[in-house]
């Protein structure tokens, strides 16, 4: 069965267009335009009230939340970028509450300032705001510098979601001013990741430029 994913060439739905990309999921991309308002759409919020991309819809399941999304996509495929063993599970969703709470809002902060604001017309970049989040990135940058070591991936030789949604706005790192090249380990796995295909180019051919 086909399912639908909308989504927009934005910072989360790029994670969960690169999974289905990966897997060659069975999904019909349906772009919903932000600058349109076209997630504030009333039948656009009958899905998610939260007016957010990406959304699924896989038969009677409407799914929200970008990191649910991509399990549940793994998981349907009998993938293990979604691991089986409990205690691998339990090690994604460590870098997955991570990346939530710790790290990508840091880093999606100078996506917006340097990505979003001028793709949408927001105004300057907030000086402030940006000097906060450089400095916080710096700290988990270094930490994730420190565990990746010699590792492959977060969870050692095996890709998972994890690394997708760590690495989300990673591809934007030098429009959006993230220090990733500062942090030589940090550097090599995301290189490790642009590899992929659909790391590299996730959104549909019909999209237009990514911002």
């Amino acid at each position: 069965m086909t399912m639908q994913l909308y989504y927009s060439d934005t910072m989360m739905p790029r994670k969960v267009c690169a999974l289905a990309r990966h897997l060659g999921s069975p999904v019909t991309y349906i772009a919903v335009d932000l600058g349109a308002g076209g997630h504030k759409a009333p039948d656009f919020l009958a899905m998610n009230p939260n007016g957010k991309v990406p959304v699924l819809v896989d038969g009677d399941l409407v799914l929200w939340e970008s990191d649910a999304i991509m399990m549940h996509l793994a998981a349907r495929a009998g993938s293990p970028l979604w691991p089986a063993a409990a205690d691998r599970q339990v090690e994604v969703m460590r870098w997955l509450s991570w990346a939530a709470h710790e790290f990508n809002p840091k880093t999606g902060t100078l996506y917006f300032e340097h990505v979003i604001r001028p793709y949408f017309g927001l105004g300057p970049v907030d000086a402030a705001a940006e000097a906060s989040a450089i400095k916080a990135c710096r700290r988990h940058l270094g930490l994730l510098d420190s565990h990746l070591g010699d590792r492959a991936y977060l969870l050692g030789p095996d890709l998972t979601i994890a690394d997708f949604s760590v690495a989300v706005t990673l591809p934007w790192a030098e429009k959006a001013r993230i220090p990733v090249t500062d942090f030589p380990a940090v550097s090599r796995w995301h290189d490790r990741l642009m590899q992929l295909d659909a790391w590299r180019d996730p959104f549909p051919k019909a999209a237009a430029a990514a911002a």
